[in-house]
């Protein structure tokens, strides 16, 4: 009886110890379990996917998307966009997206032709850059001649193309999605008050930049647009139009027309380290920094709502390239310190003043 009556009793904790009490916590299931990141990306699968293409242009949609769409861009940043050739994983991605966004104006052909092959039928593709200037506003250059028929296209570079394309953005992401009208406008106006600011800056160092010195000789010819907004002279471009390095004729072309012009300085470009530059710096005695087109400053992720550094946005790179100009060209550095280059979603979006409820 003795045995008996400890079985019964073990029997009965064992009952007790597999029941849960209405005080005592449940065990989680697995997704309630799911690190921070893991439940990120399945916020993120379950949210409208647009593709973009370089790193200016994802940050500026980014910042009209905000929390309502996915952004990915796929070429990443200091790649040349030019000759970029996407890779097999992109098609994958380009398969899932609502809604492509490129530059255009023969920028991404290679990334273009992929996403007409892999996306769904009814994707549209939208180009930015053909839908802000008419053809009779190209420009044809040192890197982008006209006889071989593509126009420079690099119209992000001036701000008030950016305003352009922000405008653009929020039009496209109220189609895909009309219940965010009121969440992507609310964006754009916070935006577009950003990109005036920047704007005023640009025409202020401009402005403090004597008026000699307001001429540009850069690597890769990415200054037109802003050039012809700004009052400045692009004079001349160190990498043919072919995207490869100068013969020793056109370098000694090009310490000529230096020597002669009278600049300060060239600019080298981020995405191009060139050794060549470096050397017509030093023959023709100027000096030599480094801008960017499409690679933004620090670290971060062109998604604004992963983007934890204020400074790796398209209107941080602008004032990071303001700043460059104009402590080379003799101009003053400091009347662009107080531009906001955060966002106006994510993450450093609490550490500005924005009228979005």
């Amino acid at each position: 009886m003795k045995k008996i009556s400890a079985m019964v009793l073990a029997l009965s904790f064992s009952v007790v110890a597999c029941s849960t009490p209405g005080n005592q916590t449940v065990s989680p299931t697995p997704e309630a379990t799911a690190t921070p990141a893991q439940a990120r990306d399945q916020k993120a699968q379950n949210k409208l996917l647009v593709v973009t293409t370089v790193a200016p242009l994802t940050n500026i949609i980014s910042n009209i998307a905000g929390e309502r769409v996915q952004v990915t861009g796929i070429i990443p940043e200091g790649t040349d966009s030019h000759t970029f050739e996407p890779r097999p994983s992109d098609a994958d991605l380009l398969s899932k997206a609502k809604l492509i966004i490129v530059n255009g104006l023969h920028l991404e052909s290679p990334t273009e032709k992929l996403a007409k092959a892999s996306k769904p039928k009814e994707t549209n593709i939208y180009e930015l850059g053909d839908n802000t200037i008419t053809q009779s506003q190209w420009i044809y250059d040192f890197s982008f001649p006209k006889e071989k028929g593509d126009p420079n296209p690099h119209l992000w570079v001036n701000p008030k193309y950016a305003e352009a394309y922000a405008k653009l953005a929020a039009q496209q992401l109220t189609q895909l999605d009309p219940a965010g009208k009121d969440y992507y406008a609310t964006n754009l106006k916070n935006y577009l008050q950003r990109l005036d600011a920047l704007d005023k800056a640009n025409r202020a160092v401009v402005e403090s930049i004597p008026a000699k010195n307001r001429k540009l000789l850069t690597y890769h010819d990415s200054w037109a647009y802003w050039a012809r907004e700004y009052g400045f002279q692009v004079i001349g471009a160190i990498q043919p139009s072919d995207f490869k390095e100068p013969s020793a004729q056109d370098v000694a072309k090009l310490i000529t027309q230096i020597r002669q012009v009278g600049v300060p300085a060239i600019f080298g470009s981020e995405v191009y380290p060139s050794k060549v530059q470096e050397q017509i710096a030093r023959e023709a005695k100027v000096k030599t920094a480094n801008t960017a087109d499409d690679e933004l400053p620090g670290k971060g992720s062109a998604n604004a709502m992963e983007n934890t550094n204020p400074e790796h946005t398209y209107i941080g790179m602008m004032v990071n390239n303001m700043r460059i100009i104009a402590e080379n060209l003799g101009g003053n550095p400091e009347l662009v310190k107080n531009v906001n280059t955060a966002n106006v979603v994510g993450p450093t979006a609490n550490e500005t003043k924005t009228s979005q409820k």
